[in-house]
């Protein structure tokens, strides 16, 4: 753990976009509120989950594998220009190429003048209407990662990942105190009046206990606005932004509004880690002998 990591504060960037069908436009916008950040002075910037296109997994379509690129990469490279210049830490989501038939969901981490120094594949792939994210991704297979940053201990996840404590948790114990996920989630519009305040609040709530379980930050930052299904004339998925940040008290400390494009720069106290964590000693009283059972499918009944 880095020690100006733990005895600072930090200023946190939320970049909160939509997402067109002109990929170098979506690029661009995105280089943009970066350096948006930056100037409101965000140290580390995170961007949403694959924010180069639309949110191509509502359909199954192998002519989108072309959009795929390495990484480190073209991508990565812009970024690694703009971060230098700005000297602030970026986490962007990214599809990954890794070779011909073999793809990932991924986030890299690029450094500030260091530049990229690494990456995390999204382990949780969902597969559900509207996010087929199984036909284009394959599981990760890098583990859960905490980066040392010139900004101290960053933890990345993806998306899907935010619902699992077991992610959350191994992330935290490399030393993260910050978990980061880019996000793209959202309403089905026909279920959005009956459903989407209880879907909303589950997603909200799931943050929070990784916070509290953790005694860490939380930083999630969606999409926002209407992308419909192609070839659809009425289906689609309305992206719910609502991006925010959560203390490790598993307080709301910032949220972005539920339907326009923001930039959000938070700053996070680290001594509430420090705080929480001996207040809530959680990690201490943790029964490490009676977990060995975690890594299985499921504990059938003894026979």
């Amino acid at each position: 753990m880095s020690d100006t990591f733990s005895q600072t504060a930090i200023r946190v960037g939320l970049v909160q976009m939509s997402c067109g069908d002109d990929r170098a436009a979506n690029l661009q916008k995105a280089l943009n509120r970066t350096r948006q950040a930056a100037e409101q002075g965000a140290e580390v910037i995170c961007l949403p989950e694959l924010f180069q296109s639309r949110y191509f997994c509502q359909t199954e379509d192998t002519s989108i594998f072309e959009w795929a690129e390495p990484v480190p990469g073209p991508a990565t490279a812009v970024f690694e220009e703009l971060a230098a210049e700005l000297d602030v830490t970026v986490i962007i989501s990214l599809f990954e190429r890794r070779a011909p038939g073999l793809y990932h969901n991924t986030a890299a981490v690029i450094d500030g003048r260091e530049g990229y120094i690494g990456k995390y594949r999204k382990m949780h792939i969902p597969d559900d209407p509207k996010y087929y994210e199984k036909f284009y991704f394959t599981p990760g297979d890098l583990g859960f990662k905490s980066f040392e940053t010139s900004r101290g201990d960053l933890g990345v996840l993806v998306c899907w990942d935010q619902w699992y404590p077991e992610a959350a948790r191994l992330t935290a114990l490399r030393g993260a105190e910050v978990l980061f996920y880019p996000t793209a989630i959202g309403w089905h519009p026909y279920e959005q009046e009956e459903l989407g305040q209880q879907q909303h609040d589950a997603w909200e709530v799931a943050q929070r206990a990784h916070a509290i379980a953790n005694g860490c930050y939380v930083v999630a930052v969606n999409r926002v606005g209407f992308e419909p299904t192609p070839g659809e004339e009425e289906g689609g998925i309305e992206f719910w932004g609502q991006s925010f940040v959560v203390a490790p008290d598993g307080s709301i400390v910032a949220r972005a509004s539920a339907d326009e494009e923001e930039v959000l720069v938070v700053t996070l106290d680290r001594a509430q880690i420090s705080e929480l964590r001996v207040g809530w000693p959680f990690f201490r009283d943790r029964r490490i002998d009676a977990y060995e059972k975690i890594n299985q499918r499921f504990i059938d009944a003894e026979k």
